[in-house]
């Protein structure tokens, strides 16, 4: 689960992954009681057909709130992606990446978990985003875009 990092239109909100399997958007009025929450994100790329969860809170950029995902795909690979939602109303996608952002290559597949990129989260400086991530389980580097790159990206 992740709290967006301000209220929206008063009330608190919080992406999460209840049914295991897709991202779901939920809101409280004072962060103890919570919606059921609705599925605003489902797998749809074969790089996050098993499953797809967000990584982190969500960072709010002019057009929208940026979500780092993570995507589970065959052979239990995870991969890095991102989204964008409406600033106003979240539960609007507004674009999404249709290759994953990051991925383990054939040099980084091994470790104790292998074929696996996973992130907690990333910053924004200025316009670039600068995303740590661990791969394998066995060591953490971290990977920089332009923030119009990777908008550019989505569809």
């Amino acid at each position: 689960m992740a709290l967006f990092p301000r209220r929206i239109a008063g009330r608190y909100a919080m992406l999460g992954r209840a049914d295991n399997e897709t991202i779901s958007l939920a809101y409280s009025d004072d962060l103890y009681e919570w919606s059921t929450g609705a599925t605003i994100i489902e797998p749809r790329w074969p790089w996050e057909f098993v499953q797809i969860g967000n990584c982190g809170s969500p960072i709010e950029i002019a057009e929208g709130w940026l979500v780092l995902t993570h995507g589970v795909g065959p052979m239990r690979n995870y991969a890095l992606g991102a989204c964008l939602l409406d600033r106003n109303d979240p539960s609007k996608l507004l674009g999404r990446m249709t290759y994953p952002l990051v991925r383990a290559d054939a040099t980084e597949r091994k470790g104790y978990v292998p074929n696996v990129t996973y992130s907690c989260g990333a910053l924004l400086h200025d316009r670039t985003l600068i995303l740590p991530y661990a791969v394998a389980d066995s060591f953490t580097t971290f990977a920089t875009m332009p923030v119009d790159r990777l908008l550019t990206a989505m569809r």
